[in-house]
């Protein structure tokens, strides 16, 4: 417990917001490693400025297990913190600082298992997955991702830890971020119904969206392990229009949709390429033309899996659970790996806030998971 912590601290110091650079802190962690017998993959991102790491111990080849984390953290601004973001800091039984929950917390702790795990011979092997701009959608994982098999060999389960509280979880819906450009036509605002109006086209779009959800909602896809059960289509930012006395003849959406593995995620993105053509249609010179900017997949592995069951005897806390939130685990489970969702903390009263904490408690319980992995391993 007190090495975790004081691998925590060293991490909580860096500051790793996803639009800087993590090369500093993939530094300190490869330098770590490789002082402790890891065999190492760097991968660096295409921008040059980051980069993740795959890292093993022990036997060559597949097999074993994979603890998974991402190295950067949301940004501070615009939130008021009472203590510094990049320092830890502690106050009874909760530590603070931006990462301690998300997930700099479980890295200070696969740090620690390392250590241990150097000192004893291994029957099988430790392998660790570490990654970059995971908040901005996963985005280095889909660059990590195919290299996985190649550099250190697919284990047999793989455990990404982002904070459950260390409860098990066994899935998570996937996401699609998309960007919805709306064309109208410009013109002087004394004339405006001669014209097609951008923002009325994208208005009339986010109806035509307000109407899919209450579909979604009735006669979707549904699994009530989720706190809203069915797929979720969202708007978050609308933009249009340069001066009163201007008809806007651009308007722009950015969207997303979130899905359940037992929804179609292609069949949800042909209904909503169908309802841009019908909207456009009833606009006569307006076109929305729909572009996806980001995706990741989403989760569902069998609770009785085995992989399952060994989680759940490594957590020893309670059945499994299924999370709002998306992580990098579907990656690992479309390359065939079984993954499970299983960390300290708690997203949803700690994660991106200001004054972010985790409490030891939930570390301590996060050692003892690793120290019986480390366990099965030997």
């Amino acid at each position: 417990m007190t090495r975790t912590v004081t691998l925590l601290d060293r991490l909580v110091g860096f500051d790793t917001v996803s639009a800087r650079s993590n090369l500093e802190m993939v530094d300190f962690l490869s330098t770590f490693l490789h002082d402790l017998g890891f065999r190492l993959h760097r991968i660096t991102a295409p921008c040059g400025t980051k980069a993740g790491l795959f890292a093993v111990l022990g036997p060559t080849g597949p097999g074993g297990a994979l603890l998974s984390a991402h190295t950067d953290v949301v940004p501070t601004d615009g939130q008021v913190w009472q203590r510094p973001a990049f320092a830890l800091s502690q106050q009874g039984n909760r530590l603070y600082g931006r990462g301690t929950t998300d997930m700099k917390g479980f890295i200070a702790a696969m740090l620690a298992l390392a250590e241990r795990a150097s000192r004893i011979p291994l029957r099988r092997p430790l392998k660790l997955s570490l990654s970059y701009d995971e908040e901005i959608g996963c985005v280095g994982m889909q660059h990590m991702i195919g290299g996985l098999e190649a550099a250190i060999g697919l284990p047999d389960l793989a455990i990404i830890g982002e904070p459950t509280q260390m409860r098990v979880a066994t899935a998570h819906k996937g996401k699609w971020a998309i960007t919805a450009r709306c064309h109208g036509q410009a013109g002087h605002s004394s004339l405006a119904p001669r014209f097609d109006n951008a923002l009325h086209l994208a208005s009339a779009f986010v109806q035509g969206l307000r109407q899919l959800q209450e579909d979604l909602a009735r006669n979707g896809a549904q699994d009530a392990g989720f706190d809203i059960p069915y797929s979720t289509v969202h708007v978050g930012m609308m933009q249009g229009g340069t001066a009163l006395n201007i008809v806007p003849d651009m308007a722009q959406l950015i969207m997303e949709f979130r899905h359940p593995v037992a929804d179609d995620s292609a069949a949800l993105w042909a209904r909503l390429q169908a309802l841009a053509r019908r909207v456009s249609q009833g606009f006569g010179h307006g076109d929305i033309v729909l572009t996806v900017d980001n995706r990741y997949p989403g989760l569902a592995i069998d609770p009785a899996h085995p992989g399952v069951k060994k989680t759940l005897a490594l957590a020893d806390n309670g059945p499994p659970i299924k999370v709002a939130f998306g992580t990098e685990a579907g990656f690992f489970s479309q390359r065939g790996v079984p993954a499970v969702v299983c960390g300290p903390g708690n997203m949803e009263g700690q994660g991106h806030k200001p004054d972010e904490y985790i409490e030891r408690g939930q570390l301590v319980a996060c050692d003892q998971m690793l120290d019986r992995l480390l366990g099965d391993l030997t």
